[in-house]
């Protein structure tokens, strides 16, 4: 009998050993995951999405009269980012210790945009953090919108051509060289849309391997040199002259610049500084060379209007509802006037392109695809005529 319960204790023992092993294994992955994200926390770019909701749950929190400790408490443990999770804990922890808010989110300047930290400052030394963060979650979430109709927009045609690509290169490198074979049997003398159609077929197989790391390297170093500030200004300049994209752009840019000059103005930030956040939240270097005119002519007492009549990026609606914002005092309200109508005619552009842009890439695929096809046939063609005669 007290062999068997002495059996019996070894392997409860043995079981219990196992268990902590494998508590151990999964504990020490947590803890190497969350190291991990620790590491990534002070690189990471919060997407606009996710910060709409921080901004918009935050402001809640704040109004219904919680602590802006237990907020962010609060936030951390709902956030599906991971990251965004350790980054909301530091900000939390320093605010416990005795930071700002705003001093705390500058130190994750991917997560937090300029907009938001600038706002976060104006709200504290206004004591309205939550009228403003309120505001501002507004605007993240009209961006949003807008990003997401863009990109509506041009998702079908980017598949369409990305198919058009995949479908050319499927034929060329496997459909087009059975013909060959088929009209060297022949031995006659091919026409030269098919003959050239074969050498490039030829070409692209021997090459397939030199043509894909090449598209890498060029796409690379193409996006290398417009992170550049010329890159930077070759690319806009180019943008704003290609017909449809180039309006629509401007449209975005300029409306963009309306709204966030119209929410700083509004919400208390000097204009100076205000003119610093929308030059660096545009990613537009037409607006900044014009925030910078701006700032230069507002210190030497002129008005924001003198650089935008010079100005042929900016429409003339945007110069006179600003000359008109100035006389009368109303600056921030003329500013959201002119983004919002700006919106409406980004959507009416927008939904006038995607209702344009199916027939066109019918049209495109047809000439592609059917050209192809065509050369090939061609021999096939001649031969029908030369037995017929």
């Amino acid at each position: 009998m007290p062999i068997i319960s002495s059996s019996a204790n070894l392997g409860s023992k043995s079981t219990s050993r196992k268990r902590k092993k494998k508590v151990g294994f999964g504990e020490s992955q947590r803890l190497a995951k969350q190291r991990s994200y620790e590491k990534r926390a002070p690189k990471h770019k919060v997407k606009l999405t996710d910060l709409t909701i921080f901004t918009q749950q935050l402001g809640s929190m704040l109004d219904a009269g919680l602590p802006l400790v237990s907020s962010l408490d609060a936030l951390q443990e709902q956030t599906e980012d991971n990251v965004f999770r350790i980054i909301i804990r530091e900000v939390k922890n320093d605010i416990a210790s005795g930071s700002s808010f705003s001093d705390s989110v500058k130190k994750f300047p991917r997560a937090f945009n300029n907009l938001f930290t600038s706002m976060v400052e104006a709200g504290e030394a206004s004591g309205q953090l939550s009228e403003i963060l309120a505001k501002v979650s507004v605007y993240f979430e009209d961006s949003v919108k807008l990003i997401k109709k863009v990109k509506s927009a041009l998702m079908y045609p980017v598949a369409v051509i990305l198919l058009a690509v995949a479908l050319v290169n499927v034929l060329l490198i496997f459909v087009i060289p059975t013909f060959k074979e088929m009209f060297d049997d022949m031995g006659a003398d091919l026409p030269m849309p098919t003959q050239m159609l074969i050498d490039v077929s030829d070409w692209l197989k021997g090459n397939i391997l030199f043509v894909i790391i090449g598209s890498i390297i060029f796409w690379k170093l193409t996006s290398k040199f417009l992170s550049t500030p010329r890159g930077r200004v070759i690319k806009d300049k180019v943008l704003f002259r290609m017909p449809i994209v180039g309006a629509l752009s401007q449209k975005i840019a300029v409306s963009r610049f309306c709204r966030t000059f119209a929410i700083l103005l509004r919400s208390g930030v000097p204009i100076l500084k205000a003119l610093d956040i929308v030059s660096r939240a545009s990613g537009n270097t037409y607006i900044e060379s014009a925030c910078k005119d701006i700032s230069r002519v507002i210190n030497q007492g002129g008005q924001i209007s003198e650089v935008l009549e010079v100005r042929p990026y900016f429409p003339p609606m945007v110069k006179h509802m600003t000359k008109a914002g100035e006389q009368t005092g109303k600056m921030d309200a003329m500013f959201n006037k002119i983004s919002d109508f700006y919106d409406s005619e980004i959507e009416s552009t927008v939904a006038g392109l995607t209702s344009l842009m199916e027939p066109i890439l019918i049209c495109f695929l047809g000439i592609v695809i059917g050209g192809i096809v065509m050369a090939m046939f061609l021999p096939i063609f001649n031969m029908a005529n030369v037995v017929g005669g």
